[in-house]
């Protein structure tokens, strides 16, 4: 007898939880919720077998038929998110209606649709307010005053959590466009960096590893008189050049332009000293940017019957040897100033 009323237990059980899911899925009335959201699905479909405008037309049925069906259904029992008056039903309508606003093509969760869903959802549950009655009986009204400090609050609250979010994308997209900000420390700032010191951008280094090569073939192993005169074009000759490197290596970034090469040249004993500096005009959290520096020399030897001698030139052809150190680590502030 046990075992028997455990069986009818069981499938009152199952019964309930059908007549639960029947109440859901099957409309009360032709005019309900759930015809709504039957429609959109319907609308799905059938702009899914066509094409060209009348699925456009077809899709934007379905849009509003979701976002009318989705919002009579999680109004008719409000759940507040907590610690706000803002219901979770307006909360996922604000995102369909901003998906639906803002979507491009293919891509129906677009940067837009995140920044404005907050903003979105707020005015959505601001509306109600400035209405009384229900159904088709609904008539203007002037909030009170307790529910009008709500509304702003709640409104306001939203924007700035949208001004939040757009300044995080926006953020993320200067990352993207220009990495040598990665490297930055805007501590002392209102940004927090979050990209980890493994992934910072090395792209001044870059341009003086890349630039060496090009000094080398213009340099190193030529007529002493002509890589003095060399040195007195240096700063065209190597901004020329230092251009060329950041356009070749640097073209996938919006960064380049914000890059440039200059030469600062001292004289030694024997030879010169050109320090090439890599020099970062773009923001930076000082102001005033930053640079790196590849220092290299440049120093006479003498050749003679295909052997070269250090330091002796009397009597022999004299060609310049170029030799560079690794790129310096990166200094704030703006580079000395040539001599």
């Amino acid at each position: 007898m046990q075992v028997i009323k455990d069986a009818f237990g069981i499938f009152n059980v199952f019964g309930d939880v059908y007549e639960r899911i029947r109440k859901i899925l099957i409309p009360p009335k032709a005019y309900s919720w759930q015809t709504l959201i039957y429609l959109s699905i319907f609308s799905l479909l059938m702009s899914s077998l066509s094409s060209g405008l009348v699925r456009d037309i077809i899709a934007f049925c379905g849009w509003l038929f979701l976002i009318a069906g989705t919002a009579w259904y999680t109004t008719d029992n409000p759940l507040l998110i907590p610690g706000t008056n803002m219901p979770v039903g307006a909360l996922i309508t604000g995102f369909l209606v901003s998906a639906f606003a803002f979507r491009q093509q293919e891509d129906v969760i677009t940067t837009n649709t995140i920044v404005f869903w907050p903003t979105i959802s707020a005015l959505i549950t601001a509306i109600p307010e400035f209405f009384e009655g229900t159904g088709t009986d609904v008539n203007p009204q002037i909030p009170k005053l307790e529910d009008r400090q709500k509304i702003i609050i709640l409104i306001a609250s939203s924007m700035v959590l949208s001004c939040c979010l757009q300044f995080t994308f926006v953020v993320n997209k200067w990352y993207q466009e220009y990495p040598s900000l990665k490297k930055d420390n805007f501590q002392r700032t209102f940004v927090v960096k979050l990209v980890p010191s493994s992934e910072t951008s090395q792209n001044g280094a870059i341009i003086l590893d890349k630039l060496e090569p090009r000094l080398v073939q213009q340099i190193a192993e030529r007529p002493w008189s002509e890589v003095e005169q060399w040195l007195l074009e240096a700063r065209q000759r190597v901004g020329n050049l230092g251009r060329q490197v950041i356009e070749a290596n640097l073209r996938e970034y919006e960064e380049r332009s914000l890059w440039r090469v200059e030469p600062r040249i001292y004289n030694l004993k024997s030879g010169y000293k050109l320090d090439l500096l890599s020099i970062w005009s773009g923001p930076s959290s000082s102001g005033s940017g930053y640079y790196r520096i590849k220092t290299c020399r440049i120093e006479p030897i003498a050749k003679s019957n295909n052997t070269i001698v250090r330091g002796k030139t009397d009597g022999k052809s004299v060609i310049a040897e170029f030799n560079c150190d690794p790129v310096s680590k990166l200094f704030v502030g703006q580079p000395p100033e040539p001599q």
